[in-house]
């Protein structure tokens, strides 16, 4: 661990993750293995513990770069990974043996014996979920998993599978993945008030809403070439002119704070106290270096105020 790094206990586990964590859905997409390397080795460097993958990232190329990366430090890391998004047309969901199936493939590929945390990555309605719960008992069980965890869950979605787990004594998501930014703020209504109540973390993903936070991207001005923007018919459609014109809106605030937007939004998402762990994808050893200073300076009460105001006022 890095003294200049924070930590955070996952609640009702003795899983202790960085409070910024590397996602890396990059790995085997926008970058190669020796590139991934160098970030996992960049994440060492500045305390970052926490790694979280899916099976479906790249196919699977993701897992196996990262547990290639990881050889020899594994007991240095928190490693989440994820099942249920479609891997093929056969293999997707949540049912019981599925599940199975795809935790020995996902530790195959990463090459350990263990999962630290392990997602639903989105909820399955064809799937009662307390036979899902009850194949991932019988992964913790036999010490394949550690823990269990949601994403892309509703706050509905959430509530049942916690109550049905306490109800059946089997095992208790432990923490929901959910999309929260600046510029996406739905999940504070339900989600995160659930997440709250039901005891669970809440580990936000996309915090610089893709890099549309980063204020490399702005309204009237075509995408840097070469960007994710520019190459990626996906994220260049999540740049409406609507969310264009908000990081209008958001740059003066983050000069008056005398904050650099996306350094801005890290430490606004870090300030809320439901977040054990602020989730970055980074291509780069510097993005490593870069995302971990951004939190470096927490928001004061004064700033946040002053944050909160505006984001009620806008």
């Amino acid at each position: 661990m890095s003294p200049t790094m924070q930590y955070a206990t996952l609640p009702g586990t003795d899983l202790v993750v960085s409070k910024v964590s590397l996602g890396c859905n990059n790995f085997g997409s926008r970058i190669d293995a020796a590139e991934s390397h160098a970030v996992v080795d960049a994440a060492f460097e500045h305390g970052i513990t926490f790694f979280d993958t899916a099976d479906v990232y790249s196919t699977g190329e993701s897992e196996k770069i990262l547990g290639a990366a990881l050889a020899g430090r594994r007991d240095q890391a928190v490693i989440a990974t994820k099942f249920g998004a479609p891997m093929s047309e056969t293999d997707r969901g949540s049912a019981p043996d599925y599940v199975r199936r795809a935790c020995d493939a996902s530790l195959r590929r990463l090459g350990v014996d263990h999962i630290d945390l392990y997602y639903q990555h989105m909820t399955d309605p064809d799937v009662p979920i307390e036979d899902t719960l009850g194949a991932l008992d019988g992964l913790v069980q036999a010490g394949k998993v550690r823990h269990i965890a949601c994403s892309n869950s509703s706050a509905q979605q959430i509530a049942h599978a916690v109550d049905t787990a306490r109800e059946r004594t089997l095992p208790q998501f432990v923490a929901a993945q959910i999309e929260w930014n600046l510029l996406e703020r739905k999940v504070e209504a339900e989600i995160v008030p659930t997440c709250a109540e039901r005891g669970l973390a809440v580990i936000p993903y996309y915090p610089l809403a893709a890099g549309l936070l980063t204020g490399k991207y702005r309204k009237g001005s075509a995408f840097p070439a070469g960007s994710r923007f520019d190459k990626s018919e996906y994220f260049a459609a999540t740049a409406t002119d609507d969310a264009l014109s908000r990081v209008e809106e958001l740059l003066p605030l983050a000069a008056k704070l005398d904050r650099q937007l996306s350094e801005l939004a890290l430490a606004w998402l870090d300030a809320r106290p439901q977040i054990a762990s602020v989730l970055i994808g980074s291509a780069s050893p510097a993005q490593v270096a870069r995302n971990v200073n951004h939190l470096r300076r927490p928001l004061d009460e004064d700033e946040l105020a002053l944050i909160d105001a505006f984001l009620t006022d806008n």
